[in-house]
């Protein structure tokens, strides 16, 4: 299967390299940089372009340029019925169809950073025109990178954003807060990573493998009066809980907003 990329940056890149892996696709990107376009020609074999070819409708085609860029960019794309999947945050599937020439066949993803390392999750929506086999072709794809979650509503694109889409770098506020706590502790920069990175990768870890509850696996571990306990009741007092639940919300709204954004345009 063909499957041409109109954008060579960072997630690009990294769903390009998880089908390299994969196997069985032929990779075709076009980025307007020659410099980007020799390092994916480098790193993943993948057939360059400046500007894209006609395609077919056999082919995929997945677009990766920035969402404000995306309606430039779109001109003079000859899609000819390909199947479109579209990784710009706050674009509806009306919009890229609307850029493409008004090709149904657009489904529209938010992937997120960890598909880099293969342990992405993606929410994927598409419109009742898609076939199955449309969406199975996507799925396939995508999990090249990690999961997917497939919604029934585009509006949940946004909560999608909240969550998982922007979440990484919950994970990062927070992985940094616990190293410069042990930092304050006295441990070194690197001791205080290596702490911080293990306790996260290890409490994940446990909590996939057992399926359990996460509430159930902190009260395992959060004796009443001991020493996890104090640390859990400071963070309720300060609402951590729910300052985590306000900046999802923050995040949901401020996609709403740009969603109207380039709605507008």
């Amino acid at each position: 299967m063909k499957v041409y990329f109109l954008g060579g940056g960072n997630m690009a890149t990294a769903i390009a390299g998880g089908l390299v892996k994969q196997g069985g696709y032929q990779i075709h990107m076009a980025d307007r940089s020659a410099a980007q376009r020799e390092r994916l020609q480098n790193e993943l074999g993948a057939a360059t372009y400046e500007t894209l070819p006609p395609l077919t409708d056999k082919d995929v085609l997945i677009l990766a340029v920035k969402p404000q860029d995306m309606q430039a960019a779109c001109r003079g794309l000859q899609v000819n019925g390909a199947l479109v999947l579209s990784i710009a945050a706050g674009l509806s599937v009306a919009t890229i169809s609307q850029y493409i020439g008004g090709s149904p066949r657009v489904v529209r993803i938010m992937p997120n950073t960890p598909a880099k390392v293969g342990l992405g999750v993606s929410g994927m929506y598409a419109d009742k025109p898609v076939s199955a086999e449309d969406k199975h072709t996507a799925d396939q794809i995508m999990r090249a990178v990690g999961d997917t979650v497939w919604l029934d509503d585009e509006a949940q694109m946004h909560a999608i954003t909240g969550i998982s889409g922007s979440g990484p770098a919950y994970v990062f506020y927070l992985l940094n807060a616990l190293k410069a706590a042990a930092q304050a502790q006295g441990f070194d920069e690197a001791q205080a990573r290596q702490l911080s990175l293990a306790t996260f990768k290890g409490a994940v870890a446990l909590a996939e493998q057992s399926g359990e509850d996460f509430g159930v696996l902190q009260q395992n571990v959060t004796s009443k009066g001991g020493t996890t306990y104090e640390a859990i009741e400071v963070f309720k007092k300060r609402q951590v809980a729910k300052a985590v639940g306000a900046g999802v919300e923050a995040c949901v709204a401020r996609s709403q907003e740009l969603a109207q954004q380039f709605e507008a345009v």
